[in-house]
């Protein structure tokens, strides 16, 4: 059984009460296909069990399969540096469908970021080097596909739907 290496810290993305009971967190890239169909899943097991589920997200670019990965993550990386990780999560995953480098700067501006510093720190290396731990840390944990997700540190072997669906037989 693959667990989670490391653990959930202050240098992850998170979403929710860090004394929720469930702690879902999902290796995702931001072009891949099944990551785009498990995000409005993961929003509705957001709002279904609200206080119960803290939600992190870490990158997993596949960039040999997705062009557009890599830099859709250091996007929403560089957006975190003005407090809008989720805001840029969101927008990116809501136009998948027409990711291009162009793209990036338009949602920094729609979410009301200062397009002038986004364009600064989305070359800054430490930025880049959140993406690579991120990845890193996915290879160390077992990741083998996008979306990978763990819950409460060990990993779910199934899709969005089936991840739903468990935790609403537990909940029962």
């Amino acid at each position: 059984m693959s667990t989670l290496k490391p653990e959930v810290s202050s240098k992850d993305h998170v979403e929710g009460s860090d004394a929720a009971s469930i702690t879902i967190v999902e290796y995702g890239d931001y072009q891949c296909p099944h990551c785009a169909h498990a995000y409005p899943i993961i929003k509705e097991i957001e709002q279904t069990f609200g206080d119960q589920i803290r939600f992190v997200f870490r990158h997993f670019p596949l960039q040999e399969a997705h062009e557009f990965a890599f830099p859709a993550a250091l996007a929403a990386e560089a957006a975190a540096l003005q407090d809008k990780f989720w805001e840029m999560h969101e927008a990116i995953y809501e136009n998948q469908y027409r990711l291009s480098d162009d793209l990036f700067e338009e949602l920094a501006e729609t979410i009301g970021l200062d397009v002038e510093q986004f364009q600064k720190d989305i070359l800054e290396e430490a930025v880049k080097q959140k993406v690579e731990d991120d990845f890193e840390s996915g290879v160390r944990s077992g990741v083998n596909g996008t979306p990978s997700f763990y819950v409460n540190g060990t990993k779910f072997d199934g899709g969005p739907d089936e991840l739903f669906e468990m935790l609403k037989e537990s909940a029962e």
